[in-house]
């Protein structure tokens, strides 16, 4: 991942995604995007009409990426569990990043689980930055104490 870009690629998957919260499936796609970024684990986007009704409440507050532009949030919900701003999607994706349009990303850490091909994430430290870190992904990476000048 330290031969990843900057500026950040996207690049679209057909790996099996599943993600479940609240014991429930609440995303089974193969349409899924990456987003490659220079020291960060891949951060998976997912389609929104992949998530059943009812699962993905937007909630008011944005953040601004000097890439991709300004995202806005989502509380999830599922099963009877209610994790706040634990999604994100960008409304109106800048020049180049257009494929983001009509996806969400999911903080790994605040799901159930994450899976790739049948594999659990593990999640990138530092609560930012949501990227999703399998056995194929070698760090370091930024997030955790102590990264955040590099």
């Amino acid at each position: 991942m330290w031969d990843y870009p900057r500026p950040p690629r996207v690049e679209p998957r057909s790996e099996r995604v599943v993600v479940r919260l609240g014991g429930q499936v609440i995303v089974d796609t193969t349409n899924a995007v990456r987003v490659l970024e220079t020291s960060h684990p891949p951060v998976y986007y997912l389609p929104l009409d992949a998530f059943p009704d009812n699962v993905l409440i937007p909630v008011g507050g944005t953040t601004f990426c000097e890439f991709k532009g300004e995202a806005s949030y989502f509380t999830i919900t599922a099963g009877g569990t209610l994790v706040e701003r634990a999604g994100w999607t960008y409304l109106r994706p800048t020049r180049g990043f257009e494929a983001l349009s009509g996806k969400v990303a999911l903080y790994p850490e605040h799901m159930d689980s994450c899976e790739i091909e049948g594999e659990q994430v593990t999640f990138q430290e530092g609560g930012f930055y949501g990227g999703w870190i399998t056995t194929r992904i070698v760090g370091p990476f930024k997030g955790g104490p102590g990264t955040s000048g590099w």
